[in-house]
């Protein structure tokens, strides 16, 4: 009786010995590299929180995201976390999701139905992506005059 692939002239004890710890190598080495390329990922991508918004850094990223458009109107939430800013019939909304923000356009009729409740407004965003913005704000609707915002 022949055994297909030939196999070496080792007596089983011998093979197994030879097999095990080439096995155990392979295992330590491959285990080393995994750990080195994790550590390498954690070190490289460390995420940093978004810092809170001041009114400079929300007309920024509010003109970065919708470039041309005037604010009438900007209001930022009293933890820093989001902001909402009138633009003609517009509402464009920031929140902070992960570690930066999201923006987002609605009507400005839909922001201001939005419901306030314990000092945060819950604007329906109707996106998968980010589908309500809770903003902490003093109060909602905005104060002055509601012909000027209803515009």
């Amino acid at each position: 009786m022949t055994v297909w692939p030939p196999t070496p002239n080792f007596a089983p004890a011998r093979r197994i010995a030879i097999l095990n710890q080439a096995f155990f190598v392979q295992l330590a080495v491959s285990g080393a590299a995994v750990a080195v390329m994790v550590g390498l990922a954690a070190w490289a991508n460390i995420a940093r929180s978004a810092p809170p918004l001041d009114e400079a850094r929300a007309r920024r990223l509010l003109a970065e995201e919708f470039p041309g458009r005037t604010l009438d109107g900007l209001w930022i939430a009293v933890d820093g976390m989001g902001a909402v800013a009138k633009s003609g019939g517009m509402a464009l909304v920031l929140c902070q999701l992960g570690d930066g923000y999201v923006a987002r356009q609605i009507p400005w009729a839909q922001a201001l139905a939005a419901s306030f409740k314990d000092g945060r407004i819950v604007i329906d965003l109707a996106d998968v992506a980010a589908p309500k913005a809770v903003i902490a704000l003093e109060a909602w609707p905005p104060k002055g005059s509601h012909k000027e915002l209803a515009a």
